[in-house]
């Protein structure tokens, strides 16, 4: 029997991934609502949704290799810091696939190294010697009072140790001071050198002046991470399976959010 030519056709037609818009680029950034700060959360675990465990198993190797290089006398653990920005750009570079409608790949996580390699790592080595240079700090400041208490063999009396809580506080305070810039000035520089072809210097420039703008949306993104961070320790730390990838994409869509208009 013939078949009806006005019928539809049945032949399977495989669904096709949405790709978001590509947006205009933005050089500097802009300021965005303070709430983008929990919107880039919600929107990181719808993004995740159809490709969660692969995330989930990619995110699970990015933790590995960072345990795996502590194991390695000396080397190993200058070797994780220098690296790691070169693991978060090809994470990027994946999470921009997934944008364009394409699945996420373990390739993609060393997708870094092949053309943005030299930036990527330079990044990783400011962040190691600013690193250094904090502990350096928090050294002189609590070193020179510590140091004569347990130098003369003697166990420090109760009014010796509250003595010390000051030299402490300061050195935390200290700490806190130094790193709050570093972290703005290194949090989207890896984007903006996979992405935007930047150099290191301008990249780690133009993001901490980007945070700048956008204190407010990364107040609540903090206190947000805060928050679910201790709901994903309940138990064994287990839920980090699940908030470690939404967390790291939330900073993709939060680059996404800042430097592109769409």
């Amino acid at each position: 029997m013939a078949e009806n030519p006005y019928a539809a056709p049945k032949a399977h037609v495989a669904d096709v991934a949405e790709r978001l818009p590509d947006g205009d680029f933005l050089p500097e950034g802009r300021g965005v609502a303070a709430g983008q700060g929990w919107r880039w959360i919600a929107a990181a675990w719808a993004f995740t949704g159809e490709q969660r465990w692969t995330f989930v198993g990619v995110f699970l190797l990015i933790v590995l290799l960072q345990i795996v290089m502590q194991f390695v006398p000396i080397i190993g653990p200058i070797a994780a810091s220098v690296v790691f920005p070169a693991l978060m750009g090809g994470f990027l570079l994946g999470c921009d696939a997934v944008r364009r409608g394409e699945p996420l790949e373990v390739g993609h996580l060393f997708a870094g190294f092949q053309r943005h390699g030299g930036k990527l790592l330079t990044i990783g080595a400011i962040s190691l010697a600013f690193g250094i240079l904090m502990l350096i700090v928090m050294f002189l400041i609590v070193g020179t009072s510590f140091a004569p208490l347990f130098l003369g063999g003697e166990q420090p009396s109760p009014e010796q140790v509250m003595g010390m809580l000051l030299p402490m506080l300061l050195a935390v305070c200290v700490v806190l001071a130094l790193s709050l810039p570093l972290t703005m000035a290194m949090l989207f520089a890896p984007a903006l050198v996979v992405f935007a072809e930047s150099d290191v210097v301008p990249a780690l420039k133009t993001s901490f002046f980007a945070c700048l703008k956008n204190i407010l949306p990364f107040l609540i993104w903090s206190i947000a991470i805060f928050v679910l961070s201790i709901l994903a320790a309940i138990p064994l730390f287990l839920g980090w399976l699940l908030l470690g990838p939404v967390m790291m994409v939330s900073l993709y869509l939060a680059y996404r959010d800042i430097f592109h208009e769409v």
